[in-house]
């Protein structure tokens, strides 16, 4: 397997205070896969992503993604996986506001071992045209294919996609799954994506539901779509 979550246990507080934001999760994923994370707010979607994408640390538990059991690393082998094999995608974008476009990418790129062509990126994800323009002389669905560019030129092993489709009408929800689709076919990305959208189960090869901190179901899709033919 690709990813293994075991005993995952993510706790704030102590006592009867104590919350858990994973409670003993398991979670198995192979390599290549598009897997859909559901559930309410508060099951520990967020958590569950940041401790794959190693912003978050576990009180319990064993993490290990592509062999290596990252939550043993220390602070600096962290830095190398999240720098070397993640992309993110978050919900709001957090493009760098003094960039262009085509340098929001760039920054990503020249810190990267084997990134991927930046032109052929902004082409795939029709924004070629935007690149000379600042964060806020795009759209929300234009910000967000800059935020994918930028996750994906380093050319990740795993892409971790926060809610985002949240902040975009139905069209541009449509364009920016297609795209994120188009990546893990192209290149193989392993791709997380946490939504409250049902619909976007539909593109998955793995749904995946959270509550309360634990993984209740995980279930290979067998009427897997294409995105384009979701009904956002």
């Amino acid at each position: 397997m690709f990813i293994e979550l075991k005993d995952a246990v993510r706790q704030y507080g102590s006592g009867e205070s104590a919350v858990y934001a994973l409670h003993h999760a398991n979670l198995s994923l192979e390599q290549g896969k598009v897997c859909v994370i559901l559930g309410p707010s508060g099951s520990g979607k967020s958590t569950l992503l940041n401790v794959l994408g190693g912003l978050d640390s576990l009180d319990a538990g064993t993490v290990t993604v592509g062999g290596k059991q990252i939550s043993d690393f220390s602070g600096n082998e962290l830095t190398d996986y999240r720098r070397e094999d993640v992309g993110f995608v978050f919900q709001f974008y957090n493009l760098i506001p003094d960039l262009t476009a085509e340098e929001n990418i760039a920054v990503v790129s020249e810190t990267a071992d084997a990134p991927l062509n930046t032109e052929k990126l902004l082409q795939d994800l029709s924004i070629e045209k935007y690149r000379y323009r600042f964060p806020k002389e795009l759209s929300g669905g234009q910000q967000q294919r800059v935020a994918i560019a930028r996750a994906m030129v380093k050319n990740p092993k795993l892409l971790l996609c926060d809610e985002l489709t949240g902040a975009l009408d139905t069209k541009a929800s449509a364009n920016v799954l297609t795209c994120i689709e188009r990546m893990n076919q192209e290149f193989g990305t392993t791709v997380l994506i946490i939504t409250h959208n049902e619909a976007i189960a539909g593109m998955a090869d793995v749904v995946v539901r959270l509550r309360d901190g634990e993984v209740v179901s995980s279930h290979v899709n067998a009427d897997k779509k294409a995105a384009k033919d979701l009904t956002l």
